[in-house]
């Protein structure tokens, strides 16, 4: 019988887990491990490791690089591959996309963030208002929407910033997800912002609807990965979730491809997560 291991949140990570956690023993088995990816002690023993639970790090970057150089040197049997992992760790990787034909949101990031990079992003992005985040980041934290009028928050001067046009859509029709599976569509979902709000996890009060990927969302999912592939030559992935928006013209450009621990919302697909436990079993041959 295989041996699985899936690295979770560090002991006082705060958000509740708890939910994917039972997909995960569900679909892969009674017997499947968790480790802390902050302190996973011997993984040799492993036939697969999945970093599906890593939330929390972008909280301490320098020992979640450390961790991927590991698994990386040991050759542990790693899905999603390490250099996937590094690589989609800094959204950086959204220049590459966009510079290999794959239509991102307009993102600029600037080394050292202040006021006059402000003025000077709003008027390359045409947009007086924007959302401003760090390249490495989840679950929102350090992200800011500003409006014409409101400064640069103290937290965000002189750091490394990414900084992206505010696209009403996200507000209107929400945040669309789609989600692959050894390189097969699975499912889709669209995620609301509470009243008042322009993040959409559930912590700030956004909520989760099941729904059928539009064609057109299916094309622009799919161009990412292959545009991915072509990039780092990594082949189909285990697990991918590509979240993207509508912007004024109702063209569906990419937000976000997570491709290192992205909730999977297995209960909205259609076959209860029968593909992903096929890619996973998959990755092991």
């Amino acid at each position: 019988m295989s041996k699985l291991c899936i690295l979770v949140p560090a002991p006082d990570y705060w958000e509740n887990w708890s939910l994917p956690k039972a997909h995960y023993q569900r679909l892969l088995g009674p017997d499947l491990a968790f480790r802390p990816w902050t302190e996973p002690c011997d993984l040799s023993g492993f036939d697969l490791i999945l970093p599906l639970l890593t939330w929390g790090y972008q909280r301490d970057v320098p020992s979640w690089f450390a961790l991927i150089d590991w698994l990386e040197a040991e050759a542990l049997p790693l899905a999603n591959p390490a250099k996937v992992l590094r690589w989609n760790s800094d959204k950086a990787y959204l220049a590459e996309l966009s510079a290999a034909g794959v239509a991102t949101v307009p993102t600029l990031i600037r080394e050292s963030m202040s006021d006059a990079a402000l003025a000077s992003a709003r008027e390359i992005l045409e947009s007086q208002r924007l959302v401003v985040k760090p390249p490495i980041s989840g679950g929102a934290d350090g992200t800011y929407l500003i409006g014409p009028s409101d400064p640069l928050p103290a937290e965000a001067i002189g750091q490394r910033m990414l900084v992206q046009p505010f696209l009403p859509a996200i507000s209107e029709d929400g945040e669309y997800s789609l989600f692959y599976f050894g390189g097969t569509y699975s499912h889709a979902i669209s995620k609301h912002p509470a009243e008042g709000d322009f993040r959409v996890q559930e912590q700030f009060g956004g909520v989760e609807r099941g729904i059928d990927a539009p064609d057109d969302a299916k094309v622009l999912a799919e161009s990412a990965l292959a545009a991915t592939d072509q990039l780092l030559d990594c082949g189909p992935l285990t697990y991918a979730r590509v979240d993207m928006v509508r912007d004024g013209e109702r063209n569906f450009r990419l937000m976000e491809l997570e491709l290192i621990e992205p909730s999977l919302f297995l209960h909205f697909a259609k076959d209860d997560g029968a593909l992903f436990a096929a890619a996973v079993r998959a990755t092991q041959s």
